[in-house]
């Protein structure tokens, strides 16, 4: 089961329709974090306040991109990793999604996207994961997965796809046997330049974590135990840059949704793509040095999230969402780093 509500509203499913006429990315290559935001407060009971929150984000965005040609079975390979063909492959997977059951397209498509996970700082997957908790959760209900929810997916995967670019040349560095400590081992990166891309160009090893890994129960342990790891490192390490290093825990937290909805055989190299994302943000992001944590008091999840809202950001929306998953008082206090360190929109 997940911890997802289901919005009996329709809220949500307005929300994504508004959202769908609009493109994945904005002002260049920004990507756009609404859908995952909103999905995100309908998820912990606030589908309330989604209208409210889009209407000041919504200003942002641009209008959905042209088409340039249609994707196809035959072309696909091509128009891989080419964001020009971002609405050419959100179309495509339309059609895959109109005609066959979510869980078979997602299937098939996963493996071939998956070595491309880094690609627009991880945001896809992100978006991936959001998406298919609310599909799950709408199942676990047994209720009807609406048009909307559906053509999110599609969306998700689409923007995935045109901006799939994989991580290559990096050397297995010796690592450690927790996730704490392998993160602690990842070396962070002397030169600090350029954005996302021309930064993981620049990483070159990593600590070898959870290898050999292939037995799905611990699979999923492990990769549970990376989220926590990577949630609660925020709380301490988060000033090394409040918004991306959001992406350390909520990358491998994306993964972590979708594991339900795959074949056991796609697990291990699942683990793996969550794997080099946290530790790659890390050592493109993380600071020479710790600092203390806040103090989580006896903060509840439900004072956690009316924190998030009110502050309003979306990257704390999503960081506090994934701390909520963890649920315990370490990661409510990397929420609150992220809420104090972020700037209010």
């Amino acid at each position: 089961m997940t911890n997802a509500h289901i919005d009996p509203s329709g809220i949500l499913d307005e929300a994504l329709q508004r959202l769908h006429t609009t493109g994945p990315e904005h002002h260049g290559r920004l990507s756009n974090h609404a859908p995952m935001a909103v999905e995100a407060l309908a998820a912990h009971g606030r589908a309330a306040a989604v209208h409210r929150w889009l209407d000041r984000y919504a200003p942002k965005l641009d209008e959905f991109p042209s088409r340039v040609a249609p994707v196809t079975d035959a072309t696909w390979a091509d128009a891989l990793g080419d964001i020009r063909r971002a609405a050419d492959w959100i179309d495509f997977f339309d059609r895959e999604l109109a005609g066959r059951p979510w869980r078979a397209v997602l299937a098939e498509w996963w493996p071939r996207l998956l070595p491309g996970l880094y690609g627009a700082a991880t945001h896809p997957v992100i978006r991936v994961g959001h998406a298919v908790r609310t599909l799950l959760a709408t199942e676990d209900a047994a209720a009807e997965v609406t048009a909307p929810r559906l053509a999110e997916l599609g969306q998700a995967l689409g923007y995935w796809a045109a901006r799939h670019l994989p991580v290559t040349g990096v050397a297995p560095l010796p690592g450690a046997r927790r996730a704490a400590d392998a993160l602690d081992a990842v070396p962070l990166l002397a030169e600090r330049r350029g954005i996302f891309p021309d930064r993981l160009a620049l990483v070159t090893g990593l600590p070898v974590w959870a290898d050999g890994v292939t037995d799905p129960e611990t699979v999923r342990a492990r990769l549970t135990e990376l989220v926590h790891a990577a949630t609660h490192r925020y709380a301490t390490h988060g000033h090394g840059e409040a918004t991306m290093l959001v992406h350390s825990a909520t990358a491998p937290n994306a993964v972590l949704r979708v594991l339900p909805a795959l074949p056991h055989a796609q697990w291990a190299p699942s683990l793996a793509a969550a794997w080099t994302a946290a530790a790659a943000v890390t050592a493109m992001y993380g600071p020479a040095a710790p600092r203390p944590a806040p103090a989580p008091g006896s903060l509840t999840a439900e004072e956690l999230v009316s924190l998030a809202l009110a502050h309003g950001d979306e990257h704390v929306i999503k960081l506090t969402d994934t701390a909520l998953d963890v649920g315990d008082g370490p990661a409510f206090s990397a929420a609150l780093r992220a809420i104090e360190l972020s700037a209010r929109p």
